[in-house]
């Protein structure tokens, strides 16, 4: 058998639907974010970048870099091992007290991704509830459709935030089975919001755990930055509150806060923890400050919401066809897998602005989009060169203008 024969044909039929992604070589510039520098082999350019999760501009923010200075300093570079030999270290076990504070839960867990908080997390606690069945919104995330997976449950999808949906299937269940309703706060490629209190409203009717995903609103919400949930009011009444620390707060990890016995629980019993390096203490240091920071500046979340509610009404204006979200999110339809990836590269080549194709399986066949997450550091002169540059490209390609 020609083994290699069986990739070159995997990557082949990527690049036939129009879905093979290639990464583009960036040097973010510490203090000057959103601008960066391309590599490539034709040399170095400047570049705007229209994507970033770094919601806040955190990752460059100069009491996050300070605390990530003077911990290298401190501590070394890496963590030394697994939570359980040599790597419980102290940024980390005071990043997690200020986690669990930031969400008012008993106790916090971090790890090294997102993704991996919520596979390690969502699994295991199907392993600890024999007979247990998930309900999963039908848009929840990769990482949380792994978990539900690799918990070995029988699971239920239910409609994209459709409480009506969700009752139905509640309904069917065995009373005294165990439950678990998996579902976002802010679901990232159409920007929506899940209707909370409703579904926190079942999961009491019907006797089910909630657990919740603020990965896209963590530091971005609420009076301290808390979340969709503590912007509505709604943290006690969710189980377990899972969230990101690569995002609005600017470095990388993921993270679950719930009580103390549902979290020791999942520290006690998850592979994807007990097994997995820690994060290193610099990375602990410069999230700790950030973290801190964010719940007590209000400036970065108020200039991210103007920011881009400006940008949806300029592209409205110029007829381009934005989806108007109630969040930081901003979509700008494409509909086609080719096209999308054309115009992402002309942007980038003709224009020096980098947004990235969000092609299937992120988004359905159709339904192919440029995903622009304005920051507060992206000012009125660059808002305006992307308008520009979107009309331009929308024009040279013949794109579909707003209905």
């Amino acid at each position: 058998m020609n083994y290699d024969k069986v990739f070159e044909q995997a990557i082949q039929n990527l690049k036939t639907e129009n879905r093979y992604r290639i990464f583009t070589e960036l040097g973010r510039q510490a203090g000057n974010f959103p601008r960066a520098t391309k590599h490539s082999n034709d040399g170095v350019s400047e570049i705007v970048i229209w994507c970033s999760n770094d919601y806040l501009g955190m990752g460059q923010n100069p009491k996050v870099l300070s605390a990530m200075k003077d911990a290298v300093d401190r501590f070394g570079a890496g963590a030394g091992g697994t939570r359980n030999i040599s790597g419980n270290t102290h940024m980390i076990c005071e990043l997690e007290r200020e986690l669990a504070d930031l969400h008012g839960k008993e106790s916090a867990l971090v790890f090294t991704s997102g993704f991996v908080s919520n596979d390690a997390t969502i699994s295991t606690l199907g392993k600890l509830m024999p007979g247990a069945i998930i309900l999963s919104d039908e848009l929840n995330h990769a990482s949380m459709i792994d978990g539900v997976r690799h918990s070995g449950c029988e699971k239920v999808i239910f409609k994209h935030n459709d409480v009506k949906d969700l009752e139905e299937k509640l309904q069917k269940i065995d009373p005294d089975r165990p439950k678990i309703i998996v579902f976002e706060s802010v679901y990232s490629m159409d920007g929506d919001i899940s209707p909370m209190k409703e579904i926190c409203d079942l999961a009491d009717k019907y006797n089910a755990m909630t657990y919740l995903d603020e990965v896209h609103a963590v530091g971005l919400y609420g009076p301290r930055g808390g979340g969709i949930a503590e912007r509505e009011g709604l943290m006690d009444r969710i189980d377990i509150m899972e969230g990101t620390l690569g995002k609005a707060f600017g470095v990388v990890g993921g993270f679950i806060t719930s009580s103390a016995n549902i979290v020791d629980s999942i520290r006690s019993y998850a592979s994807g923890f007990i097994f997995t390096t820690t994060l290193p203490p610099v990375v602990g240091a410069g999230a700790l400050a950030s973290v801190k920071y964010l719940k007590n500046s209000q400036k970065e979340r108020r200039a991210h919401q103007e920011r881009a509610a400006t940008l949806k009404r300029l592209l409205e204006e110029a007829g381009l066809p934005v989806i108007k979200t109630p969040t930081h999110i901003v979509p700008v339809m494409v509909y086609d897998a080719a096209l999308c990836k054309q115009a992402s590269d002309m942007l980038l080549d003709d224009y020096g602005i980098y947004i990235q194709p969000i092609n299937y399986p992120t988004v359905p066949r159709g339904e192919e989009r440029l995903r622009i997450t304005p920051s507060p550091l992206h000012d009125d002169n660059m808002m305006a060169a992307l308008v520009s540059a979107l009309k331009e490209v929308w024009g040279r390609l013949g794109l579909r203008q707003a209905a």
